[in-house]
């Protein structure tokens, strides 16, 4: 099968300095096929963008999604993340965490929307991430829920301060999730400790619905890597964009 034709798309490397973090981030944008700048576009954001983008295959993934299955054509904004400073910007106790908030939402988005067609309404902005980026990813739409409301969690790290975040809503109907889990995520070995990825997930499903939020949760034979997600990235993007 000649694949050649996924890889007829544009991607950009494009920097941005930012003042609430004190320096300058890079960013990977991707352009759908036929991309013309007089339509305008739906638009994901990644966090750990190089990662989305260089074991993810996000590009390939939509690229092939919109050829093959109709699905609408997107621009995806990848954010790179320093591995060094990751925990401390994806985490909601991490010192950078706020201030890697407000970047997100007070330069990020006034950036990409001044340089590329993408919708400016909520419920065209989908921001995605895995691990400790579905983290931060929640918690950007739970304190800027006028800018975003739609998230993809890829095997999200939502432990007891996320879900107490969640405790002191009244009403979630307006936040829609893809919460993918995999099945051998039970004893996962990361920066903060090791921990049960199904039973925090699990967990944090019920919170979320208690406050009605629109949920789809999946749980599947998988471990708490790329190799896993990849193969789901597909289903994520039919999910908002189909």
């Amino acid at each position: 099968m000649d694949d050649s034709r996924y890889y007829k798309r544009t991607i950009v490397k494009d920097e941005l300095a930012s003042s609430h973090l004190g320096e300058i981030r890079t960013l990977r944008i991707y352009l759908p096929p036929g991309y013309n700048e007089l339509l305008s576009y739906p638009v994901i954001y990644c966090q750990d963008g190089e990662q989305f983008f260089n074991f993810g295959r996000i590009a390939t993934t939509l690229t092939r999604c919109i050829l093959d299955e109709g699905l609408e054509p997107a621009i995806v904004v990848g954010v790179d993340v320093d591995v060094l400073t990751r925990t401390s910007e994806y985490a909601p106790e991490g010192e950078r965490h706020d201030t890697y908030c407000r970047f997100f939402a007070e330069e990020l988005l006034p950036y990409i929307e001044g340089k590329y067609p993408v919708r400016s309404d909520r419920t065209e902005r989908i921001l995605a991430g895995d691990s400790l980026g579905g983290t931060v990813s929640l918690h950007l739409a739970l304190d800027y829920r006028s800018l975003f409301c739609r998230v993809i969690s890829l095997s999200g790290a939502f432990f007891d301060l996320t879900r107490s975040r969640l405790e002191r809503e009244d009403d979630l109907s307006w936040l829609e999730m893809y919460m993918l889990i995999g099945m051998d995520e039970t004893d996962v070995t990361t920066e903060r400790g090791t921990f049960d990825f199904v039973r925090e997930n699990r967990e944090t499903k019920a919170v979320l619905e208690r406050k009605k939020a629109g949920l789809l949760y999946l749980e599947k034979p998988g471990k708490h890597i790329w190799g896993f997600w990849q193969g789901e990235l597909d289903a994520a993007l039919t999910y908002f964009l189909g």
